[in-house]
């Protein structure tokens, strides 16, 4: 299958995508198949809640946000002009997806693609509708992409090569059973934001966003700040208060209630506004409806940390304070070549 059609198509999805969002969805008459798809889209965004808890309309038109603004054509040559995309015979590429999130797996769904290779996709029973309804809509647009993707139910079999995302102990298996083929195998990761008390208000409201967003059940989602010896809380909790409707989701009440609970039965010391609580603890992953924090005495130790323990982290937020790190707000808006751990989809899609 050419890659060029295959971006196209990409691109006339994400001009369908663009018409949706939690405000207002404004029909394009101009975007291809909208009579077919249209309507039944808006009906399956309003019910994915009741498909998956967690995927409320607003974080489900977040996620169809994000990926309308990436599936454009400049964005997508962008990304793909670091690559040769030489002619070779499509493999088949099995792909396990997480569901944490909606369309979570929706990018390795794209690279394997977008690189000429075939699709075997196990989704999870968490979010199985809305990238299965995406496929129909490309297929509408491009009926020759129905050759190169499959979905299955049952275990993968007649595959090429893997990507599995789970969670540690799940990965522990994905690496002994796909041990003889090529392979990507995510684990568990979480993301840090490094502070120094000298973030604005309007900072901090953003890292409530990275924070917040989809619940905090995304890899991308920071559950652990760094702050220097001494820091005052007063100004997170002011700026993050805009997030406070968040605890009238009874899915996130339920885990704020539970786990507050467990921490006050352990005699653990919180901090604690009725919708978030805080924790001092060395830990990088915190439970639903809560953030760890850990002091550090000077900036350089920090580094030091995070390069010790880079493999169990996913992004690093911060005013520049550590190299790479990216700016309050920006976790769950990441570009197309923002790869997850780290390690380039394409690149090991194309070396097939």
């Amino acid at each position: 299958m050419n890659s060029i059609n295959t971006k196209l198509s990409f691109v006339e999805l994400g001009k369908f995508l663009n018409q949706f969002s939690l405000d207002n969805n404004i029909k394009n008459d101009a975007v291809l198949n909208n009579d077919l798809f249209y309507d039944d889209f808006i009906s399956l965004i309003e019910l994915s809640q009741s498909h998956n808890g967690w995927f409320t309309q607003e974080q489900v038109y977040f996620s169809i946000n994000s990926w309308a603004n990436a599936l454009t054509e400049d964005s997508l040559n962008k990304w793909l002009s670091a690559y040769n995309f030489n002619k070779s015979t499509p493999k088949t590429v099995g792909l396990i997806l997480a569901g944490n999130i909606p369309l979570v797996g929706f990018h390795d769904f794209l690279s394997v693609l977008i690189s000429g290779h075939k699709v075997l996709v196990k989704t999870s029973t968490n979010d199985q509708y809305l990238i299965k309804f995406l496929t129909k809509y490309l297929i509408s647009i491009n009926p020759k992409i129905q050759d190169f993707i499959t979905f299955t139910d049952v275990k993968l079999e007649n595959f090429d090569a893997i990507i599995a995302t789970g969670s540690n102990n799940t990965a522990r298996y994905f690496e002994f059973y796909f041990k003889n083929k090529p392979s990507i195998i995510r684990k568990n990761r979480n993301s840090v934001a490094v502070l120094n008390g000298k973030e604005t208000h309007i900072d901090l409201v953003n890292l409530g966003e990275d924070i917040f967003r989809y619940f905090g059940l995304g890899c991308r989602n920071v559950s652990k700040l760094l702050v220097p010896q001494g820091y005052n809380f007063d100004k997170f909790f002011n700026a993050i208060y805009a997030y406070k409707d968040v605890i009238y989701y009874e899915k996130y009440s339920n885990n704020y209630d539970y786990n507050k609970a467990v921490f006050l039965m352990s005699n653990f010391k919180l901090l604690d506004n009725e919708f978030i609580t805080i924790k001092e603890d060395t830990s990088y992953s915190s439970p639903i409806s809560s953030v760890f924090y850990e002091f550090y005495q000077n900036i350089d130790d920090v580094k030091i940390l995070l390069e010790n323990d880079s493999e169990k982290i996913q992004c690093i937020v911060s005013n520049d304070l550590i190299e790479n790190s990216i700016s309050f707000g920006a976790t769950q808006k990441p570009q197309l070549w923002d790869y997850a751990d780290n390690v380039d989809t394409i690149q090991f899609l194309l070396t097939l």
